[in-house]
């Protein structure tokens, strides 16, 4: 008894689900997890971007910083200078030569300890050239696309643009699609911003008569603080350490249990954040985004280990959004609209009148065969067909699932697999009572005995819609995501739910089924 009351709720509580999609008039009477299940691109209307990450261009920067890196790394007096000429950047490969042949080991040694893994060292002679390594530059290009997927994320949920999807697609494109933009020119000026992200240091010696006046010293600028923007910060217009080099940043908590942001820099952001943090002792760096100062805290001590913290008098709200301004604030390379399209509204009403005409006639169509071919039972399995429909909108709109016409192409095939999980237990019920079972016998062997195929068949059609939601895109996976979910819903409704139903009806007497005739 438990069990069957257990199917029922459940039942009832995914048909809930569907109603603020099904009704939107009574959507404010929901909780606010219960909502509608938003529209995509192609119904509601809206923009469609692709985006290609400008690798080119990233490559150049990553070579110019690779250039610097060397050079630097070679004439740190504090582990002693080691000579060298020729320094020079040829497409990404540096190369130099080092003045004195008992020291090409010593340089490649260093250059590899303070590079890392990720680049390619080698010496022809007194010549040593240095290049990043293929593996490297692959993760490069994927850390890129990871990294700017996020930044144009968060800059388009702060335009409040409501339901973006924004993916990977080909291994170096982002597509970005709006619904209900209907003129994408400012998004696209908004997310092509490469806003760099960079750490200088405080110049304390600008009065804030100087200030006033807005008559910056040479080497200084007065940036404006990002909470207010009134109050200007002088800036030494030298990069210390770039933000390329942050690996993570998050909010977390000091030894007072006050909210601060903790840093994680790569081997050469550390080797920098070190040296900085060791020699300013005291004094203030400001971390610069888009030209404004996000934060200007103190060095207490020199920081070493390439691991920082950040503290200010933050919120824990506070702390946590400067986490994710530092962790994705900068794009790590240029992104280029490469191709754009637009949806009108009126084509996405048509597309959705269009879409419920189809859904509706498949559903009356298949009530109608369930019926002419197994009457009563045909009237309990077009019941279940309903709420099949309905536990399916109102489980996608719950997982946060965007409805789309390849997801209504979905929605319509659910519907026809249905009539297999139901016609399969029919068939076997007639088959018992042939062979000479009573009614209630039969419904519980043509239930047992039929479950094999019926798991079979969806289980293989669960399969094949995960295989297409992995590795499909866009439509696609909005056509995996309602098949999916329209399988374990036809399991329940046509299986387990049309089974508790039928044993009502029959209310343990062997009635006689009308669809049945014994020979």
């Amino acid at each position: 008894m438990f069990k069957k009351l257990a199917i029922i709720f459940v039942a009832v509580f995914g048909v809930l689900l569907a109603v603020p999609t099904l009704t939107p008039s009574l959507a404010p009477y929901f909780p606010s997890w219960i909502q509608p299940i938003p529209l995509g691109l192609d119904l509601k209307g809206g923009a469609q971007l692709l985006l290609e990450v400008d690798t080119q261009t990233m490559f150049k920067e990553k070579a110019t910083q690779l250039y610097d890196d060397v050079r630097s790394c070679l004439i740190d007096r504090s582990k002693g200078v080691i000579r060298f000429s020729g320094l020079r950047n040829n497409d990404g490969v540096v190369s130099l030569v080092v003045r004195n042949e008992d020291e090409v080991s010593k340089a490649k040694g260093r250059l590899r300890s303070e590079l890392g893994t990720g680049v390619d060292i080698s010496s022809d002679g007194k010549t040593i050239t240095v290049s990043y390594t293929d593996k490297q530059k692959e993760e490069m290009v994927q850390d890129a696309l990871t990294r700017s997927i996020e930044i144009v994320r968060r800059r388009i949920d702060a335009l409040g643009t409501k339901e973006p999807s924004i993916q990977s697609q080909g291994g170096k494109y982002i597509l970005v699609q709006l619904p209900g933009v209907s003129n994408p020119e400012h998004i696209k000026e908004l997310i092509g911003q490469t806003a760099k992200m960079t750490f200088h240091l405080v110049n304390e010696n600008v009065t804030a008569e100087q200030i006033a006046s807005g008559r910056a010293p040479n080497g200084t600028a007065f940036l404006p603080l990002m909470d207010a923007p009134d109050q200007k910060i002088p800036v030494y217009t030298r990069v210390e350490v770039s933000g390329e080099s942050l690996k993570d940043s998050q909010a977390d908590f000091d030894q007072n249990n006050m909210p601060v942001v903790t840093t994680v820099f790569d081997t050469t952001g550390a080797r920098k954040f070190a040296k900085l943090t060791t020699e300013h002792v005291n004094e203030r760096f400001a971390i610069v985004l888009d030209d404004k100062v996000l934060s200007a805290p103190t060095i207490r001590e020199p920081i070493p280990g390439g691991r920082g913290q950040i503290s200010g008098g933050f919120t824990l709200q506070g702390a946590k959004d400067l986490a994710v301004l530092l962790r994705s604030g900068a794009l790590p390379a240029p992104l280029q609209v490469i191709e754009e399209r637009t949806v009108g509204a009126g084509l996405g009403a048509d597309t959705i009148e269009a879409g419920k005409i189809a859904s509706l006639a498949g559903l009356v169509f298949i009530i109608i065969f369930m019926i002419f071919c197994y009457r009563e039972f045909g009237v309990i399995a077009s019941f279940m067909l309903i709420i099949n429909l309905a536990m399916i909108i109102g489980i996608s709109a719950l997982l946060g699932a965007t409805l789309t016409l390849p997801g209504i192409a979905g929605i319509v095939l659910t519907l026809g697999m249905a009539v297999d999980a139901n016609i399969l237990p029919f068939e076997r019920i007639r088959d018992e009572i042939r062979e000479g079972a009573t009614p209630l016998r039969a419904v519980d062997a043509g239930f047992h005995r039929s479950m094999k195929a019926v798991l079979d068949g969806n289980l293989t059609n669960l399969i094949c819609s995960l295989i297409l939601f992995q590795f499909g895109a866009g439509p696609i996976r909005g056509f995996a995501v309602t098949l999916s979910v329209g399988v374990i819903t036809t399991l329940f409704t046509c299986v387990s739910l049309s089974k508790v139903v039928i044993d009502w009806y029959m209310n343990g007497k062997n009635k006689k089924i009308s669809y049945v005739k014994n020979k």
